[in-house]
């Protein structure tokens, strides 16, 4: 497997962390920090699943990675089959294993985990929840899922999110830091904003974003085939084009169980809508690094937020 869709000037070499899994290393230069995004392979197997990713977040920072983010429903398939199964109450941590390895894997490397998504059980309802951890292991925040996942292309897909999960009504924003020991890192990940899947199709949420200071978005996503060929990267795109920031997503695998096609294709974009670092749709780790001055180059350049016609808009 190699990347794709990289400029000629990124050098990338492929490592082995595993006999498993590949891992895309993508090394840009003068960059500040690292990410990485764990592309599972999800199976019916909770417990199999929280080992597979434990293992691809440790491959991601034995490759430098001090911010790590998983894929949207990584502890069970995507399927309605499994999400009450699957669920846990998040302030049950003793009787949540998944909130309780994220913690533990993000305090035990020292890094920042925006831990994908997973269903979350909260007084009788079911969210798309996604959890951000520190490098200290302690929660940061928690990002319910906004907008629902509700398609009917006859002949094609027919997928109601609504039926099953409630939506979450907040942004988040997180304010991270790679360690406590400044000397050790010398550098922060800055203010992420998250959303999950379906939440790129909106670019007011992400506008939203970047006016409140977000240098980067994380969407943990599993777009299907069909939307996926047609908009996974075109969204992708536009969001950090629009809004000069960067954008990371991170799908599952196509080989995950369940009868729900994922497309794949994990991608870091740069503030100009340039593609830094892609996966194809199989089980891989895809490591690249992140320079925030790219995103002063950018708006220095391209002064949108001067250009912005406000009066003609509202009027």
């Amino acid at each position: 497997m190699m990347a794709s869709s990289t400029p000629s000037s990124l050098e990338h070499t492929m490592l082995a962390a595993s006999e498993q899994v590949p891992i895309i290393v993508v090394a840009i230069y003068c960059g500040q920090f690292k990410i990485g995004l764990c592309q599972l392979s999800v199976t019916s197997e909770k417990n199999q699943n929280l080992v597979c990713a434990r293992n691809s977040i440790k491959a991601a920072v034995e490759c430098g990675a001090r911010l790590v983010v998983l894929p949207e429903m990584w502890n069970c398939p995507y399927s309605n089959d499994y999400f009450a199964k699957f669920a846990e109450d998040f302030e049950n941590e003793d009787a949540s294993p998944t909130f309780s390895m994220l913690s533990e894997a993000a305090c035990s490397h020292g890094i920042t985990i925006v831990g994908g998504s997973v269903p979350e059980s909260s007084d009788g309802r079911l969210y798309n929840t996604s959890c951000v951890f520190g490098p200290d292991g302690k929660l940061k925040a928690k990002h319910r899922k906004i907008h629902l996942f509700d398609i009917e292309i006859p002949g094609d897909i027919t997928f109601k999110e609504s039926d099953f999960f409630a939506a979450g009504d907040k942004p988040t924003i997180v304010d991270t830091d790679l360690a406590t020991d400044k000397q050790l890192f010398n550098a922060d990940v800055g203010r992420i904003g998250i959303g999950i899947c379906h939440d790129i199709r909106f670019p007011e949420l992400a506008a939203l974003y970047r006016a409140k200071g977000a240098r980067i978005i994380c969407y943990p996503g599993a777009f299907n085939i069909s939307t996926g060929e047609l908009l996974w990267e075109v969204m992708q795109r536009a969001r950090a084009a629009d809004n000069q920031l960067f954008v990371a997503t991170c799908s599952p695998s196509r080989d995950s169980s369940g009868s729900y096609a994922i497309w794949g294709h994990s991608t870091l974009v740069g503030p100009s809508g340039e593609i830094i670092a892609t996966s194809g749709h199989e089980e891989t780790v895809v490591v690249a690094e992140i320079d925030y001055s790219k995103i002063e180059l950018q708006r220095k350049g391209l002064p949108l937020d001067k250009q912005k016609r406000a009066d003609i808009y509202l009027s």
